[in-house]
């Protein structure tokens, strides 16, 4: 970035609010010298490693991600509907690079040396920061389900992490026969995008309508509601006959009655009382935690997660290392791309300050997440958030909401919207 264009930046975050007049001019005039990497090439973490170059191209950043491309998760649901393909959903990381001036390292961290401040990678290359952002995405947890792990997975795809099993799913969908049944299972919170369960039923039912309507697909919920429930609920009533004895859906909540075991050669899914449910195909959605990394590294509490000041996004265990993204506590955000993306800014104008020795400034976040019933009907959540008198994330009332249910005009706007929105969280991360 050349010295006035810097200077446009700067000046644009003191005008709204961001940065006090005094400190933009204190960040000008210094010159740092300062190494920032970041783990996880998601929309947390390539967000935060493009904002810190627009922030301050002095600083040198390290992006290490495990592979040169990646396939977002958001629209991984229409790929199910035969909407798009993967191949449209991916993204490299060559503009960030060549745009930005960031260092990407295709690689994996095995080992993250606190006390050292250095990564130990699997390459047996080792790298230095001074501040460490880690956006390393989810886990899985296999302990919830007897008889489901790693291996089962690859035959009852999860597909919460876009790419083959994606790609696997589909295909079961297309064989399976006229009249077969979809299981899903869903897992307690927190999980990664929580309306993701119900978007994908829904895409799954658009395509079974055209062609294989004698279907069913039944949704097995460890909780007792979900996100846009009366949303989903009005959509799935209006396209797919929910709420009646031929309806395409069927939820359930099992919160006092969870899946327990698979028997992986019937296809059958058998509850705590005894019930079992069994179809064709199977997409058990596994819970969820923190990436192995964070947890290797003493970074998560008893939950699986990774606790943090929201303030600085620093992690209650380590002041130098920042986490974001689906990995950390934001609660009462949700675990989604967009709340990464705004996350990750919030978190890159904080370590600045901190590089700079500037005092801290309240972040505000916000998320907005998009779901499509039909290709022509969407429905959409967003939510703004700052901390409370404790310091903690909590919701601005008033602020944010749900599309409305009753007007067709507007859901068909929804969906337009929802495809934009998405291009447009593509570019404002890698582009």
């Amino acid at each position: 970035m050349v010295l006035g264009s810097r200077r446009l930046f700067l000046k644009r975050l003191v005008a709204a609010g961001v940065l006090s007049a005094s400190a933009c001019q204190r960040w000008l005039d210094k010159t740092l010298t300062a190494h920032v990497v970041v783990v996880g090439g998601g929309f947390g973490g390539a967000t935060s490693a493009k904002t810190l170059r627009l922030l301050d191209s002095t600083i040198k950043v390290t992006l290490i991600v495990s592979s040169d491309r990646y396939i977002t998760c958001p629209g991984s649901n229409w790929v199910v509907a035969g909407l798009t393909q993967l191949d449209r959903l991916t993204v490299d990381y060559r503009r960030l690079q060549a745009n930005y001036g960031i260092d990407v390292l295709v690689d994996r961290v095995d080992r993250i040396e606190r006390e050292r401040r250095r990564l130990r990678l699997a390459s047996g290359r080792q790298v230095a920061y001074d501040r460490l952002i880690l956006s390393p995405g989810i886990a899985f947890r296999w302990d919830e389900i007897a008889g489901h792990d790693a291996s089962t997975a690859e035959i009852f795809p999860h597909a919460w992490q876009a790419g083959p099993q994606t790609a696997l799913l589909s295909r079961q969908l297309q064989a399976m026969p006229d009249g077969g049944v979809v299981l899903i299972t869903v897992p307690a919170d927190p999980y990664r995008c929580p309306p993701g369960p119900y978007e994908r039923a829904s895409m799954m039912a658009w395509w079974l309508k055209q062609h294989k309507p004698r279907a069913k697909i039944i949704i097995l919920d460890a909780k007792r509601s979900f996100s846009k429930q009366a949303l989903f609920e009005a959509g799935w009533a209006r396209h797919y006959g929910y709420g009646t004895a031929n309806s395409l859906i069927e939820w359930h909540s099992l919160a006092d009655n969870p899946i327990v075991e698979l028997d992986s050669r019937g296809n059958t899914l058998r509850s705590e009382f005894g019930d079992r449910f069994q179809g064709e195909v199977l997409n058990i959605i596994p819970a969820q935690a923190a990436a192995d990394i964070a947890r290797q590294s003493g970074l998560t509490d008893s939950g699986g997660w990774c606790p943090i000041n929201p303030l600085a996004s620093q992690s209650r265990y380590d002041e130098f290392i920042h986490v974001i993204g689906d990995a950390a506590q934001y609660a009462p955000i949700p675990k989604s791309a967009f709340a990464a993306n705004s996350e990750a800014k919030a978190c890159a104008i904080a370590v600045v300050n901190l590089l700079h020795q500037i005092p801290l400034t309240e972040p505000n976040w916000m998320n907005t997440c998009y779901s499509l019933i039909t290709p022509e009907h969407g429905i959409s959540i967003v939510g703004v958030y700052k901390l409370d008198a404790e310091q903690a994330v909590a919701a601005v009332k008033g602020a944010g909401g749900v599309s409305s249910p009753l007007s067709a005009d507007f859901a068909e706007r929804e969906a337009s919207y929802a495809i934009s929105v998405y291009r447009s969280l593509v570019v404002d991360t890698f582009g």
